[in-house]
């Protein structure tokens, strides 16, 4: 089999501050295939974006990785010069924003930027450039590409300058996109578009995608896997249909029971309570154990004083001591 296009492996991020030490992603690990869009979901705080961030050398200071790994096509990149993963960035790594705002420039037009992106990283001339930055256009949705390519970014609306977004992503052929909530800002249509284009670029280029995002009705219509996180850590990782209707993860259980089936006549949506832990408070175990309603069903109060590795659940992997092999009888699964 050939190796994973992306490996994260044992990743730490820190933020020193007067106070200490915070750790925001607490030794995590997962790999993306070629063609493959692995969905990473969470509530605000989890880390999800600062994941994102350090696979594409983008961390804010103080912000720095403190331990692991980050191998890209077989080279480890998270240890290199600043020119050099710039040189990564843009040519084999693309990356979508939120917001479209923050990635254009307000003053150049977007034939230019797109252009300029083309020039600095494939051998091609001005005119072969344009042309290509029309092909981009074209293929991401853009009406008139050949007449639009002129304007500046607040002539277009926000699902278009998404889209013009997305074609810088693309502008260098990159074998990886990190997407950090693409579809956020936009409508429910403009979604389902931007969604089916993501989904486009794994089937016709083989691009691989680790779509950031909080909302799991993306997730599910987008991704072939997905890793659920919490406070820094993946509680949850596995097949996304399997994630989705078969959740092993007391967390992530609670998740999918938080969304409304349509039909459903409740008068009162699901809910776990309490909220994520801040940076300085996380407990010790599991750092899920304080809204766990399932931390009676382990002995010796392991989920209070030893933290849970992820281990094999049914067709996922979770990080929860229900699944320990003292714990679980054979083909036993969590209710739902």
């Amino acid at each position: 089999m050939n190796p994973p296009l992306l490996q994260v492996k044992h990743l730490r991020i820190e933020f020193p501050t007067r106070r200490g030490i915070l750790v925001a992603v607490d030794d995590i690990s997962f790999d993306i295939a070629a063609g493959e869009v692995l969905g990473v979901v969470g509530e605000s705080g989890a880390g999800k974006s600062l994941t994102g961030a350090a696979v594409i050398g983008l961390l804010e200071p103080p912000g720095r990785i403190a331990g692991g790994e980050i191998i890209f096509n077989g080279k480890r990149i998270d240890n290199l010069p600043f020119e050099e993963i710039r040189k990564i960035r843009g040519r084999e790594i693309g990356a979508i924003f939120q917001d479209p705002l923050t990635s254009l420039n307000p003053l150049y037009t977007i034939g230019r930027q797109i252009t300029e992106t083309i020039e600095t990283h494939l051998a091609l001339t001005h005119a072969q450039a344009r042309a290509r930055a029309i092909e981009l256009l074209n293929e991401v949705g853009i009406p008139a590409a050949d007449k639009r390519i002129d304007h500046y970014p607040h002539q277009f609306s926000g699902g278009m300058r998404q889209r013009v977004v997305i074609s810088l992503a693309l502008a260098a052929n990159p074998k990886l996109i990190i997407a950090d909530e693409p579809t956020t800002a936009l409508d429910v249509s403009i979604q389902a578009q931007i969604i089916t284009l993501l989904k486009k670029l794994g089937r016709e280029h083989g691009t691989a995608v680790m779509l950031v995002t909080h909302d799991m009705g993306v997730i599910a219509e987008t991704a072939d896997r997905v890793a659920v996180m919490y406070a820094g850590r993946i509680a949850e990782i596995g097949p996304v249909a399997d994630v989705i209707h078969h959740p092993q993860h007391p967390y992530t259980i609670g998740l999918m029971g938080a969304i409304p089936n349509v039909g459903d006549n409740n008068e009162r949506l699901a809910q776990i309570d309490g909220s994520m832990p801040r940076l300085t408070a996380i407990p010790s175990g599991c750092a899920f154990n304080p809204r766990c309603t399932r931390t009676a069903d382990v002995p010796n109060q392991r989920c209070t004083t030893e933290r849970p590795g992820l281990m094999p659940a049914g067709a996922t992997r979770a990080a929860c001591w229900l699944h320990a092999k003292q714990y679980v009888k054979q083909n036993e699964a969590l209710p739902v």
